[in-house]
């Protein structure tokens, strides 16, 4: 069915190192969890972040019948608009070897968004990278299922039935820092489902990198990868190219000093091919660039 090769054959490490401290070296510690979700009704992201001894929270919510982004970023507080039922390294393990398991809940509550949805997670595939001299853990899962509520502006609730992403990561990345990424769901022409994880800049070497494309649930690691500098297209080193059409977009620019942040993140539709020649029908996703000095 394709060229690409099933996630067993490389040496995964699945749960993240345990208890690490905020700093190795001048290097602070860089730990987020990062949940997006995707129906024909709706678009939503998620994430908690620690850099260091900062932390900071995002949502936004994308209701895909009138095109309107809601979205907010916020430093933590004692309670954060942004909770998970199950932190990263803390939830259900499965006997066989401390993978992640179970559902996670994940509840955002804040300027007029009350979103609650069970993450019926899985193993996911879980790599371990060098990057600028020290190493970073990640975890991905893609393509499980999401079912809660939403509700805006004191209306009723609507049920949400979606899949989703979710990226683990906790390491101490290089001082500057610069990627691509893109992570979705969708389904082949004979409907089979399909989800991806695509990157360059982090944790992309040739193999044993977090790239990978999940059909019918089975992951499998994906070539190399680039990017349109426009992020409309994704191009595999095989020859599969997606195109991407943004709906909404998020863009944040930070400078703190010892700290900024630059990116851009748009939801939309792909077409084309997945890596390994895999024709995607239908698909929905994010693509990000993202430029740290951290």
């Amino acid at each position: 069915m394709s060229s690409i090769t099933p996630v067993e054959a490389w040496g995964v490490r699945d749960a993240p190192p345990s208890r690490l401290p905020p700093f190795h070296g001048t290097r602070p510690l860089k730990r987020w969890r990062y949940v997006a979700v995707f129906s024909e009704e709706l678009m939503v992201c998620a994430a908690r972040v620690q850099v260091g001894f900062f932390r900071q929270s995002f949502w936004a919510v994308l209701c895909r019948a009138d095109g309107r982004l809601r979205e907010r970023t916020r430093s933590l507080v004692r309670r954060g608009a942004v909770r998970f039922g199950t932190p990263v390294g803390d939830g259900p393990r499965d006997r066989a070897g401390g993978r992640h398991s179970g559902s996670c809940r994940l509840r955002v509550r804040d300027r007029g968004v009350l979103l609650d949805l069970a993450l019926e997670e899985a193993p996911g595939i879980a790599v371990v990278c060098p990057h600028g001299g020290d190493q970073v853990w990640t975890r991905k899962q893609a393509g499980i299922p999401a079912h809660g509520t939403l509700a805006l502006s004191g209306g009723a609730p609507r049920q949400i039935e979606a899949l989703a992403v979710i990226d683990d990561t906790a390491g101490y990345h290089a001082r500057h820092t610069e990627w691509w990424w893109s992570a979705g769901v969708g389904e082949g022409p004979d409907g089979c489902a399909l989800a991806w994880n695509l990157v360059a800049g982090v944790n992309d070497p040739p193999s044993g990198s977090e790239r990978a494309v999940w059909i019918g649930g089975e992951a499998h690691e994906a070539p190399p990868v680039s990017f349109a500098s426009d992020l409309s297209r994704v191009r595999s080193q095989d020859g599969s190219e997606l195109s991407f059409t943004p709906e909404a977009e998020r863009r944040r620019s930070e400078n703190l000093l010892i700290m900024s942040s630059d990116y851009r993140a748009p939801f939309g539709r792909f077409a084309g091919t997945l890596p390994g020649g895999i024709a995607l029908a239908r698909g929905l996703g994010v693509v990000e660039h993202h430029r740290a000095r951290w």
